[in-house]
């Protein structure tokens, strides 16, 4: 009998991860009744870590009120294990680009200021650890909002000579998760290589690459950080926020899909498996720099197990996944459709659907050749 594992990030805007791995896993059900087939939902620390928490933890839900990226209060939630020591959240869940509508995107305004709602909020629950994704972004402040909402709250950051600790105010220590390996500043930093996506015009890049550098120079003045630690990788994270929860917070920062597949026990999920299937919104260059496909492939590989990649949208001008992955495919391959129909959830687990379904048949088919 085989056993298949389904191991698929969200399909931004159409899936999140659990819904493709549920799609993919009952068009294989349907295909090989007889198979074991294995749903692994995943996050490589944006959306969806909590959710890959919540599936695979013991923990609970905790609600908060909190700042949201133009600064309206909005309800919020992340997850506490059950011992009370490590609170795991999404900096999403209050600075991210879904909370802003797309006619008030605008990186010269957004805030990180949420974030230390959050962070406030498990410090007083009595956390001693969080674990923070930082994908999916609507900031590039450099994390400066996070760190004026602590300073507002009376919680002291290193160096500072106007802030003094009180009782009460110890800060958690933070596990950054993330896939994002851009410096802070520059052709390849935060702003450059992301702003647009969140609403910003060519001169407002500019500005806004200033802003970060300004920035780097007045934490360096603090003694906070040496001139090294804009070019960190990952420092460009979530707009910057992973320099200055570097900086100033003393967060450690970490492969994410490394800290999910160790939380989600995948090389114990893929132990004896025949066959892997992963796959993202879309697949390209940067797919092999960290992404969930990437972590999938690097462990499947040591156990040598073959490893498809189905994606909504496959860029792979140079062959690169190809020579990675066992098969590589588009959902939508021989849909002509606008993309903003393909980008409709029904329509995008269609097309996994009857993706997956047309893999299977071929490879239960060379499977039957074969014997």
């Amino acid at each position: 009998m085989s056993k298949i594992v389904i191991a698929f990030d969200s399909f931004k805007g159409c899936m999140t991860a659990q819904e493709a791995c549920h799609t993919a896993a009952t068009a294989i059900r349907e295909m090989m009744p007889d198979a074991e087939v294995v749903e692994c939902p995943l996050s490589d620390g944006g959306e969806g870590l909590v959710d890959c928490v919540e599936k695979r933890l013991s923990v609970r839900r905790v609600d908060l009120k909190a700042h949201d990226p133009l600064m309206n209060i909005i309800d919020t939630s992340y997850v506490i294990s059950d011992d009370g020591i490590t609170a795991y959240m999404e900096m999403a869940a209050t600075s991210g680009l879904t909370l802003v509508p797309d006619d008030k995107r605008n990186p010269m305004l957004t805030t990180t200021y949420g974030v230390g709602d959050m962070i406030i909020d498990a410090a007083k629950r009595g956390c001693k650890e969080i674990v923070m994704g930082i994908g999916g972004s609507a900031t590039c402040d450099g994390g400066r909002g996070m760190i004026q909402c602590l300073i507002d709250n009376g919680y002291a950051l290193p160096s500072s000579n106007t802030h003094h600790p009180t009782p009460n105010t110890h800060i958690p220590h933070i596990t950054v998760a993330s896939d994002v390996t851009n410096p802070l500043y520059g052709e390849l930093g935060a702003s450059y290589v992301f702003a647009p996506q969140k609403g910003a015009t060519p001169e407002q890049v500019r500005l806004l690459d200033e802003r970060l550098r300004e920035f780097a120079k007045e934490t360096e003045s603090l003694g906070l950080a040496m001139p090294s630690l804009a070019i960190h990788p990952g420092a460009g994270a979530a707009g910057g926020l992973g320099y200055g929860l570097i900086a100033y917070l003393k967060a450690e920062m970490k492969s994410g899909i490394d800290i999910i597949l160790s939380i989600s026990a995948f090389d114990d999920a893929i132990k004896d498996a025949s066959l892997v299937i992963t796959g993202e919104g879309k697949s390209d260059m940067q797919t092999l720099m960290g992404k969930v496909p990437h972590g999938v492939l690097k462990h499947s590989t040591e156990h040598g197990i073959p490893v498809w990649l189905v994606s909504g949208a496959i860029d792979d001008s140079d062959n690169n996944l190809a020579k990675h992955f066992a098969l590589v495919k588009s959902i939508n391959e021989g849909d002509n459709r606008p993309l903003a129909t393909l980008l409709q959830p029904s329509v995008a687990k269609e097309n996994l659907r009857k993706m997956i379904t047309k893999m299977i048949y071929t490879y239960r088919m060379r499977d039957s050749f074969a014997r």
